[in-house]
Order: structure tokens, then C-alpha cells, then sequence
């Protein structure tokens, strides 16, 4: 065991102070006797693994350090990281990861390949212990490293510009023929697609980790420019489809604005549809899973969930589930994407399997409809305990323009449909749809979700909608 001095420098460019150093004694085999491979000293080994202390808050650190051994990872490497998660799982602590790899050590052949199943399944005990795990990846991260422990990571991180993939640049020209395009196999392109939740400066690393973890707060979100400042201050109209149309409007706030009005902050887990955003946050100085919808993102207007938005929502859902974190939802869509593009990728499924994670949740599930909630898209993420609708939002089994032409084959009839399908919020909370119908304010709702949170159980949400459907039978 190793002990510092106990300074925290999480906003440096140097680690947080590192309490205990584990399993110095370990080196190297050469199971192959491999001609030429110098078997490294423990010291020079490229993992190493511990404690460290966030200002008193205490994490496991594994570092993989492509300047020692240029990161690979052999068969003491793995036996580090493997008891690392372990001792994480029975201390109850998170971990925190720093990777640069090269990938699986070569010289010690097979041996270093099974370390990649070891560690996925150390990494897998952990998380059954309930336990998150964050990581930032430097450059180069590539090859088993990449494809085991440091990508099944609750949090990803990466340093801008570094290289990020599977293969290297020079495996995939020797395998391929063609070294990858200069866009490709960077950091920012996993950004891009969602394989990394941020992109985080040398300098900001450390700060990014902790707040990950839990151990200081994150950042606020923060909106992109020209968002709506504030509730839609017009009145809210007496006809349906006015209310629709209000609903709609450009001055009407989407999911994300009352993400950021309602938390306080905000560590961002990013997926491939800009029309979902997904974060660990805090309410209130508690934590909890928030999943918004955002109509003004995307090439549409207004942006309609795709495939890739709803496993962002399973992901976002599944990890609070793990965690045992309430789950937020904030919904605004008129419906899912049913293009083409959309269908090929399995929307249908998506959408059925963020139903199944909605219903298996062991925590808490809350949702606000803040504009307009239509057909299963938005269903999906309204299946909680509790529903709480924004006096001038609607909800409806199908958006009324498209449901127009299914019956009578004529968009134009979309008011007639508005009225007929009763979706204002006064109708749906008489029929007991929802639970409860609150006031366009900021307060009345951070109110109503503190409310919500505190007092629901796991699984009122089904019984909502056996109550709702019973009561239907019966008056017909």
C-alpha cells in the first residue's frame, strides 16, 4: 500500500491524490518464450490500479498507460484490473478508468486474449453490485482494450484528437487495403456517433470523473442558442386543436429547456439522435436519470425520435435501474420517425424494448409532458409511476394529421380528429389517464416533480393503466 498526501487536483491535469497503490508485486510471464520480449518489471507493467481520494470522496483507479508497454494488456495487467473491480464490487466504490492501449499483448499470445473475457466479466460483477464506472480514453485506444473493459464503461470520455478504435490505422489498411479516412477512428467521430458521451480536455479530465461518479457535482446543462427563456407566457386556448397548435409553437419550450430550468446539474450520456438527450443528474442535491425530448433538434422540424433515441433511452434507463435512481422523463414529441431510414433500423423494436425497460424498472419513474405527446413514441416514455401533464399539453394516441388520413383519408379533417379524440389534459386526468395537471411555471412544476419523486412506488404505473382501462370498461 502506498499512501499521498491527500490534496485534491481533480481540476488539474494530475490525478486526485492516490490513497492505496494494489498489487505491486505482480510481473510478467513470457508463456510463449517469445524471441525478443523483455519480460517488464512491475513497475514498468502498463496497468496500475488503486484508491483515490476526490476531496474524501474515494474511487478505484485503473490507469492503462500506453508509455509503459505502449498499454497492452497481458496477463498481469488483467490480473490487476480483475482484482481491481473486484475490490471495487466488495467496497462498494466506483471506478474510475484512464486508458491509453495498443490493444492485446502479442508477445504473450492467447493468454493475453483471455484477458479480455476476465476483465468483462470482473467489469460485469461490479456493475451487479450496483456500482457505475467512468472512463476516459487517451490516444491511442484500440484492439482488445478498447473491445472488452474500458468500452463497457457506464460514462466514456474522450481526449479531442486522440485515435479511437477497434483496429488501428495500420491494421485496418493491412486488413482492408486502405488506411480509414482522417474523419475516421478519432475521437470526435465516436462523439459523433455517440460511442463517447463527451469530449473532455487534458486539463478537464479529472473534474469530468468525478462528477461522473458522483463525487462533485457536474456542470448545469446548458442550451444551445435561441431556446426559448421561459414558459409559454399566451394564454392557453379553450379548443383542442388551438391547444394543439399552441403546443407546437416556436415560443413553446421543449423537453430540453425544462431539463435545464428543473436540474441542477448535468453529466451528459450521449447517444446518435440529437432528438433525445439523456444525463445523470441532480435534483434538489439528489441524483436521478433524466431523459428529455427535444423537438427543435434534428434535421426536422419537429424532431421525431428515431431508433438510435430510444436505445439512448433504454441505456439512460437501464443504468438508473442498476443504480437504483429515479428515472425523469420530459416528453415532446408528436411521434416516433416512421421513415424508411427509421423502419429499416427497427424503430418498432425500439420503441417495444424501451416498454420493457420502462416496466422492469426497480426505482422510481416519473414523467412530464411538456408540449405535445403523441402515439407510442411518446408513449414509451410516459409508462411510469408517475404523469403529470403541463396544463397546455396534449397527449393522443396518434398525431391528429396522420390519424385524419387513416379514417377518412384526408388530412384536412385533423381539428374535427383533435376534438374527437379528447387529449387535452383536463379530459385525460378525468378519464385518469394521468395523475395529476399542473400550471405552465417553472416552480409549480420543479414543485409537482419533488412531490412526485418523494411519494410514488415502483410500479404504480401499471396500475394507473389497469385503472384507467377498468373504469372504461365499466362506463361502457
Amino acid at each position: 500500500m502506498t499512501t499521498e498526501a491527500t490534496a485534491d487536483r481533480s481540476r488539474t491535469t494530475d490525478p486526485p491524490a492516490l490513497v492505496e497503490q494494489w498489487d505491486t508485486h505482480l510481473r510478467s510471464v513470457d508463456p510463449l518464450r517469445f524471441a525478443g520480449y523483455a519480460v517488464p518489471a512491475s513497475e514498468d507493467e502498463s496497468v496500475r490500479t488503486g484508491v483515490v481520494s476526490f476531496g474524501g470522496a474515494e474511487a478505484v483507479w485503473i490507469e492503462c498507460d500506453a508509455s509503459r508497454q505502449t498499454g497492452t494488456m497481458g496477463a498481469v495487467a488483467g490480473e490487476r484490473i480483475v482484482r481491481a473491480f473486484n475490490r471495487a464490487a466488495e467496497r462498494r466504490l466506483p471506478v474510475v478508468e484512464t486508458v491509453a492501449s495498443g490493444g492485446a499483448r502479442l508477445q504473450e499470445g492467447m493468454l493475453s486474449l483471455l484477458q479480455m473475457a476476465r476483465t468483462s466479466s470482473a467489469a460485469a460483477r461490479h456493475a451487479a453490485a450496483g456500482q457505475l464506472t467512468a472512463a476516459v480514453l487517451r490516444s491511442p485506444t484500440t484492439g482488445g482494450v478498447y473491445a472488452s473493459w474500458a468500452s463497457l464503461a457506464d460514462l466514456r470520455a474522450a481526449e479531442p484528437g486522440a485515435t479511437i478504435g477497434f483496429g488501428g490505422p495500420r491494421v485496418v489498411a493491412q486488413v482492408t487495403g486502405a488506411f480509414p479516412p482522417p474523419t475516421s477512428h478519432t475521437a470526435e467521430s465516436a462523439h459523433r456517433h455517440g460511442l463517447v458521451d463527451a469530449l473532455t480536455p487534458n486539463g478537464e479530465q479529472w473534474g469530468w470523473l468525478a462528477a461522473a461518479v458522483g463525487a462533485r457535482p457536474g456542470p448545469p446543462l446548458t442550451l444551445p442558442q435561441g431556446r426559448p427563456e421561459g414558459p409559454d407566457p399566451t394564454p392557453v386556448p379553450a379548443d383542442p386543436y388551438l391547444l394543439l397548435q399552441r403546443s407546437r409553437g416556436a415560443r413553446r419550450p421543449s423537453g430540453l429547456e425544462w431539463a435545464s430550468w428543473l436540474t441542477d446539474s448535468w453529466v451528459e450520456l450521449r447517444g446518435s439522435d440529437p432528438a433525445l438527450r439523456a444525463g445523470l443528474a441532480t435534483i434538489a442535491g439528489s441524483r436521478a436519470v433524466v431523459v428529455a425530448m427535444d423537438r427543435f433538434a434534428g434535421a426536422g422540424r419537429p424532431a421525431l425520435p428515431g431508433p438510435g433515441a430510444f436505445r439512448l433511452a433504454q441505456r439512460a434507463i437501464l443504468l438508473a435501474d442498476r443504480l437504483r435512481l429515479p428515472v425523469v422523463t420530459l416528453v415532446d414529441t408528436p411521434g416516433a420517425d416512421p421513415s424508411p431510414e427509421s423502419e429499416a433500423a427497427g424503430v418498432a423494436g425500439e420503441i417495444a424494448r424501451t416498454f420493457l425497460a420502462m416496466a422492469e424498472l426497480a426505482s422510481v419513474s416519473v414523467c412530464l409532458c411538456v408540449g405535445e405527446g403523441g402515439s407510442g413514441g411518446a408513449m414509451a416514455l410516459a409508462h411510469t409511476d408517475r404523469f403529470i401533464l403541463l396544463q397546455g399539453s396534449v397527449f393522443s394516441v396518434i398525431g391528429p394529421e396522420a390519424g385524419a388520413v387513416i379514417l377518412y383519408r384526408d388530412a384536412g379533417r385533423a381539428p374535427e380528429l383533435t376534438r374527437a379524440l379528447k387529449m387535452t389534459s383536463a379530459e385525460l386526468l378525468r378519464r385518469g389517464v394521468v395523475d395529476h395537471v399542473v400550471p405552465e411555471n417553472v416552480d409549480a412544476v420543479r414543485g409537482a416533480l419533488l412531490d412526485a419523486l418523494a411519494s410514488a412506488t415502483p410500479g404504480e404505473r401499471d396500475s394507473r393503466a389497469d385503472k384507467a382501462t377498468a373504469r372504461a370498461l365499466l362506463a361502457g
